[in-house]
């Protein structure tokens, strides 16, 4: 005989599995890490999440040798190297390998914004982005550069900093082999090749192939007219 759930009507195998159904009608979590004190509502749950601060990782990728603590972020790694990518945007038909991925993507076609920050009401797609931005406020500056001690808000420009010591210039320009420490500065570098120019003034419409040189020609402008 089965058991239903008495809020929704779900059916359960047995008494045990309709008790633990019912905490998410309830909201209780009885199980608790006794290291940071988060609560889980299954004890399945506590057990990966333990490995978190113990560091253990039972779980080994046979591709690369990359660890994790637990199997079902070793079944999401494993897509990154066989390239499955099962979930699939509706609206554009761009594919994800992770399902929290296609949700947070289909934000960018409803335009909600669940994350919103409580200083001053801007709204985020993610709660990592909201995370990010609350720094602004803060003055935190998390990523420190380990030769010159400068701090960053974002890991990216704590990367982007260190080619300075280290010399590194990862994009090179496929026509003429230069290379740069920067994206941007390639991409600036092509419109030299390929005569690009995007900037145009609206005065009198000469085009610039970078954004400071038409500041710098609006300004001229400017003082014709004063």
């Amino acid at each position: 005989m089965g058991h239903d759930c008495p809020v929704c009507g779900k059916k359960n195998k047995s008494a045990s599995k309709l008790t633990v159904h019912l905490r998410t009608h309830t909201g209780e979590k009885p199980f608790e890490c006794t290291v940071c004190n988060k609560k889980f509502s299954q004890r399945g749950q506590l057990k990966p999440h333990l490995r978190i601060h113990t560091g253990e990782k039972l779980f080994e990728c046979m591709v690369c040798n990359k660890r994790f603590s637990e199997g079902c972020d070793l079944r999401k790694h494993l897509r990154t190297h066989l390239g499955d990518k099962p979930f699939e945007c509706t609206v554009c038909n761009k594919r994800f390998s992770e399902g929290g991925d296609l949700r947070k993507h289909l934000r960018t076609h409803t335009g909600y914004k669940p994350f919103e920050c409580t200083v001053c009401n801007k709204k985020f797609i993610e709660s990592g982005k909201l995370r990010v931005h609350l720094r602004t406020h803060t003055g935190d500056k998390p990523f420190e550069c380990t030769v010159c001690k400068k701090r960053f808000l974002h890991g990216g420009n704590l990367r982007v900093h260190l080619r300075t010591h280290t010399g590194d210039k990862p994009f090179e320009c496929t026509v003429c082999n230069t290379r740069f420490l920067h994206g941007g500065n390639l991409r600036v570098h092509l419109r030299t090749h390929t005569g690009d120019k995007p900037f145009e003034c609206t005065v009198c419409n000469k085009k610039f192939s970078q954004g400071g040189s038409l500041r710098k020609h609006l300004r001229t402008q400017r003082r014709k007219f004063l």
